[in-house]
């Protein structure tokens, strides 16, 4: 299970199986976020049996579907709320994590991190570069147009 951290409280990872989410709070994460719509795919475990796995682990969980990659300003502001809220450090997923990186870009704390360093993680969490650099700009745009 590779997890890749994008700021001081937060990480980004692969749909994790619900062995993997009992683990978590062993690894220092206080809460799980889930960015993935149920019934995405055949055997995927869903929302409610993820909440149930994390509250079991004695984590908080929070679900935050997205579907594909049309991603919201609305999305990123809530996922930026949940990990701001948070007790403590987060992990986020989707299937595949790109969708958890997004969001981040999108709205998280980027904590002053150059665009190179981003994109850097986005390569060490598998995620295409091409898919980050338009939101990156984007944000970047927002942010110095003071929104």
């Amino acid at each position: 299970m590779s997890i890749t951290q994008l700021s001081p409280k937060l990480w980004v990872m692969a749909q994790p199986d619900l062995s993997a989410i009992a683990t978590l709070p062993q690894q220092g994460f206080a809460t799980l976020i889930n960015n993935r719509p149920d019934g995405e795919e055949p055997g995927q475990a869903g929302s409610a049996a993820e909440a149930a796995a994390a509250q079991a682990a004695g984590l908080s969980y929070a679900h935050i579907p997205v579907q594909g990659l049309l991603l919201s300003e609305q999305d990123a502001a809530r996922f930026r709320q949940e990990v701001e809220a948070a007790p403590g450090p987060v992990v986020a997923h989707c299937r595949s994590g790109t969708r958890s990186f997004l969001l981040w870009v999108m709205g998280g704390d980027l904590g002053g991190s150059s665009d190179a360093e981003i994109l850097s993680r986005a390569d060490k969490a598998g995620v295409k570069r091409e898919l980050v650099a338009p939101r990156l700009a984007a944000r970047r745009a927002a942010v110095a147009g003071g929104r």
